[in-house]
């Protein structure tokens, strides 16, 4: 029998704490090698602040996060982070925005810009790579976030809500092609952490799920969704594991 594959990334009893208040304790979540892992909770249960501390962006009050086995005591150009707001620069052309992740990691200009014109061809803008974010859709600009993001080669990619603020027909052509896009051929991410209030977009991309809640937060249920893709939310099936986690976030309300 063989032996099970290692967690790509780790957080191993995550406690965080402001003043007096803890918010969450005792989390303990993991990923693996070619996995999309979804966060989901009420409101103000800390599921952003815990996707900051999977990333040391923030630090937790106890516990610790490993990538591939090591430690992480600092944010790392392995694990990036996409922000719900679409954080792009008004006076940047989208090929700069992408440059700006590769900036102080010793590449020559002509390296930056062929990395940079390839992370936004995996995420459809060829072409565009010449347009500021004033003459881009919503849609574009967070696609050009996402190519930030994935230019620095990470192994891991953390979003927070990243469909948030556009409209739902953007979002949804969107999520359809986001997980091809994340994971495609020659991608060195191995691992997508995404937080989202959504649970139909939740099901239609994740392969598990954590369910957070309480005060202080712990993980109250998991759930792995086992749906051929491209996931249809009209499937009966479908519906059954959006109302499964429907109940993880109602127990005991």
């Amino acid at each position: 029998m063989g032996s099970s594959p290692p967690p790509v990334l780790q957080g191993q009893d995550l406690s965080f704490s402001v003043g007096q208040r803890v918010i969450f304790d005792g989390i303990n979540i993991e990923t693996y090698k070619n996995e999309l892992v979804s966060i989901i909770g009420p409101s103000g249960v800390g599921k952003s602040t815990l996707l900051r501390v999977l990333g040391m962006f923030v630090r937790p009050t106890r516990g610790r996060v490993l990538l591939h086995g090591e430690e992480v005591t600092r944010p790392t150009p392995r694990i990036a982070l996409v922000h719900q707001s679409i954080a792009t620069f008004p006076w940047m052309t989208a090929l700069d925005n992408v440059k700006l992740a590769l900036q102080g990691r010793g590449l020559s200009k002509e390296e930056m810009e062929e990395r940079a014109r390839r992370a936004l061809e995996v995420v459809g803008l060829s072409g565009f790579e010449r347009f500021y974010p004033k003459e881009m859709s919503g849609g574009m600009r967070q696609r050009v976030a996402i190519a930030r993001a994935l230019a620095g080669d990470p192994y891991v990619l953390l979003m927070d809500e990243p469909f948030v603020h556009l409209d739902e027909l953007t979002a949804e052509r969107l999520r359809r092609e986001i997980y091809d896009i994340l994971f495609s051929e020659g991608s060195t991410l191995e691992s997508v952490v995404l937080v989202s209030h959504n649970l139909n977009e939740v099901v239609e991309l994740s392969d598990r799920v954590y369910a957070m809640r309480g005060s202080p937060a712990r993980i109250v249920g998991e759930l792995t969704i086992e749906l051929e893709r491209p996931r249809n939310q009209y499937n009966p099936i479908f519906s059954e594991y959006v109302s499964e986690l429907y109940s993880m976030l109602s127990i005991g309300e």
